[in-house]
């Protein structure tokens, strides 16, 4: 047997050194870890393989920035709270929201409350990952008296984690409140059974999760978190940057930002700890109309809070991940394409069709096919990334505005344009068709309407309009006009005018068309200079680049001849309306709805010039044509047996006219509904042939309803209801009729 050679080697640290003479095998088995990953607890040598992450710097405090000075709103919840907090425990609290809506915040308010008042034990723990969770957990039993040994055999895994910690939860010496923050993923907590409830104590958890069959469990309850109510939302700013501005400034940014307490929170810090800068309220409101979400983020700097959860540009993103992670990166373009539309209400039946395949999403990236477009909305509800609304009878999905800017903001390139075509073909698809009068039209046009003026303003703020997208936007101004909702007819069609001429030229077709599309609602707005103003040279441009024939000149030229008789050159509107009724003829033929509805217009005309030899003939003849060609309903045929009516009075048959004119009114009423305007009009024609036939009683109510029906939908300063309140103190004045 030889002698050993001498030890030539030297080890630092953790190294080791073998050294044999002879023939031996050794072998070894080494763990390395990351740095900051060493086992929890115990000797490095003590845990598995796997790296975990060390025990948070403290469970006895919220690591999660500064809570605010003031809670503002959430009186009637943290009510509900505090009352779990001082009772007995066993009680399960879920706050749940979308994010940014300060679900952390309550439960930290709620958190320092239990702890200075209540005298509770306050444990905190990240719950947004599985090592966050386990780490936070088995601090919080070592924190409720658990010995080394216990902590290094459940982090080694020779003991039940979830057991051991809430073993010591359940005999704490003293009540506590558990928060576990940001379990966006109930997946997690179910995997242990990390979420119990204990006797000892309350546990509070936030989520963005809101449907989670976990949150059913016995004893817990579920609170819901929206964004602040608008005055709430307006003393955030005031209390962040006191200086910045009024109240009524603040009104406004906390309007634009959609009172979301994040947000809120952002553009308050920003704005008190300008440096370089040193921007009011309304300035900053002015900037947000240029950057958006960007801006806001600014905000992070000031507050501390970089990281994704604290920036209204990225929050949405962690759940979006998370959705991609678990099978549904559809969701991600299902958010993208309602960030082509507006904040408002989006009814379901819009998304019908990309349910049903053929609109386009299936060529986005991620693709968005049929069969998941149904997976993706629920995903997008259960990530309370969208909320689930009724309004008008209709079921709607909505989102924040702050949140689709942020989405818009971060689409691709290389998606834009596809997002914008498949926006604008489904809502095209969702418009009801022309003439279409029932209470359920008109509402879905109603809920339609900020969706076209949004795709309008997404697709000019991040590329070209297209055409097709200004027709869209006109096509659905003139159904909101027909509706009777006149002062959104004239926003939508103006705003589609205006991006138009920016987009595709002042004499393109499509601009053409929605420049004539303001002037019938100028008009029924009694603004008829202007709406003149507008025509004029509108009409010029058709004539010139279109021709004479064209529908969209003979449209503009009917338009502006209206404007005319109103504005008293009865002469100029004649001659207008005469090419109009001969190109309509010419062009549609004489029993299409257009060309009838001239004639209707060329009888009103002929009352105004005094031209009544032949006029009930006429009027009958086109009541009867009507009738014929497009039904005892439609709104033309009402208007037709109007003009009739009118006739009957001129021509002395009172009695006549006002059973004429009670038809009219029933049909008016009818198709366009209660609340229009245009049923007014009628009415107070029903008031002259009750007046005429000495019915003063009654001529009265009726002109009384008219003069306070159109100062509430019109305005007191409305033509129309000045004329209406001058005719309503003539009957009520006039003297008592003789026998």
């Amino acid at each position: 047997m030889s002698t050993p050679a001498p030890m030539e080697g030297r080890a630092s640290g953790s190294a080791r050194i073998y050294q044999t003479g002879g023939d031996q095998y050794i072998e070894e088995h080494v763990h390395h870890y990351a740095p900051g990953s060493a086992p929890l607890f115990g000797p490095p040598g003590a845990g598995p393989a796997e790296p975990r992450a060390t025990a948070p710097d403290s469970v006895r405090m919220p690591l999660v920035g500064r809570a605010p000075g003031v809670l503002r709103d959430r009186t009637d919840l943290m009510r509900s709270l505090r009352a779990a907090v001082a009772g007995p425990g066993g009680d399960i609290q879920v706050l749940h929201g979308m994010g940014g809506c300060g679900k952390t915040a309550v439960a930290q308010s709620l958190f320092n409350e239990a702890v200075r008042d209540h005298g509770r034990v306050g444990l905190w723990v990240n719950a947004s990952e599985r090592v966050s969770l386990r780490a936070g957990m088995l601090a919080v039993a070592g924190d409720r008296g658990a010995t080394d040994s216990e902590l290094v055999a459940a982090a080694g895994g020779q003991r039940a984690a979830a057991d051991l910690v809430w073993h010591h939860l359940n005999h704490s010496a003293q009540p506590w409140l558990l928060v576990l923050d940001n379990a966006d993923d109930p997946g997690i907590l179910e995997e242990g059974a990390w979420l119990r409830p204990s006797p000892a104590g309350t546990v509070l958890v936030t989520t963005r999760h809101a449907t989670s069959p976990l949150w059913r469990v016995p004893g817990a309850s579920s609170h819901r978190l929206g964004v602040l109510p608008l005055e709430d939302a307006t003393l955030v700013l005031r209390d962040l940057a006191p200086d910045a501005g009024t109240r009524e400034s603040a009104r406004k940014v906390a309007r634009r930002l959609g009172c979301l307490p994040l947000a809120l929170t952002l553009a308050g810090a920003h704005l008190a700890h300008q440096l370089l800068e040193s921007w009011s309220m309304d300035e900053y409101d002015r900037k947000l109309t240029e950057e958006s979400t960007a801006l806001v983020d600014r905000g992070a700097s000031a507050t501390g809070g970089g990281q994704s959860r604290h920036l209204v540009g990225r929050t949405w993103q962690l759940s979006l991940d998370s959705l991609a992670q678990g099978g549904l990166p559809e969701a991600t373009t299902l958010l993208r394409l309602l960030s082509c539309w507006a904040a408002d209400p989006v009814p379901l039946a819009l998304l019908m069709p990309a349910a049903r395949g053929g609109a386009g999403l299936e060529h986005l990236d991620p693709p968005l096919t049929a069969a998941r477009v149904e997976p993706a909305l629920r995903a997008l509800l259960d990530h309370s990334l969208i909320d689930m609304v009724e309004t008008d009878g209709h079921r709607c999905v909505k989102a924040h505005g702050v949140l689709l800017d942020s989405v818009a903001a971060g689409v691709p390139d290389t998606e834009r344009e596809l997002l914008a075509d498949a926006a604008g073909r489904l809502l095209r698809a969702a418009l009801p068709q022309e003439g279409a009068a029932s209470a359920r039209a008109r509402s879905q046009v109603r809920l339609l309407a900020p969706h076209a003026t949004g795709l309008l303003h997404r697709v000019h703020r991040h590329g070209p309009v297209t055409q097709e997208t200004a027709r869209i936007a006109v096509r659905l101004a003139r159904l909101v006009y027909e509706a009777g909702d006149w002062t959104a007819a004239l926003a939508l069609a103006a705003t589609a005018a205006r991006t138009a001429a920016e987009h595709l030229g002042d004499e393109h077709p499509a601009t053409i068309e929605a420049r004539s599309g303001q002037g019938p609602v100028l008009f029924r707005l009694g603004r008829y200079a202007e709406a003149a103003e507008l025509l004029r040279p509108v009409h010029r441009d058709a004539l010139r680049t279109l021709g004479p024939h064209d529908a969209r000149t003979l449209d503009a030229a009917y338009e502006l001849q209206r404007v005319l008789h109103r504005l008293g050159d009865l002469t100029q509107a004649r001659t207008l309306l005469e090419t109009v009724l001969d190109g309509r003829r010419h062009v549609l033929g004489e029993d299409h709805v257009a060309t009838l509805k001239t004639r209707c217009e060329m009888l009103e005309l002929r009352l105004a010039l005094d031209e009544f030899d032949g006029y009930t003939a006429a009027a009958e003849e086109l009541a009867g044509d009507c009738e014929r060609r497009l039904g005892p309903d439609h709104l033309v045929t009402v208007w037709a047996r109007d003009a009739l009516a009118r006739g009957l009075l001129r021509s002395g048959r009172g009695a006549e006219a006002e059973e004429l004119f009670g038809r009219v009114l029933a049909g008016q009423r009818a198709g366009y509904g209660d609340g229009h305007p245009l049923v007014l009009g009628v009415l107070i024609q029903l008031s002259r042939a009750q007046y005429a036939q000495g019915k003063r009683e009654q001529a009265a109510e009726s002109a009384r309803e008219v003069a306070e029906g159109r100062a509430e939908v019109l305005g007191e300063d409305h033509p129309e209801t000045v004329a209406a309140r001058a005719w309503y103190t003539e009957v009520r004045t006039a003297p008592p009729a003789t026998g």
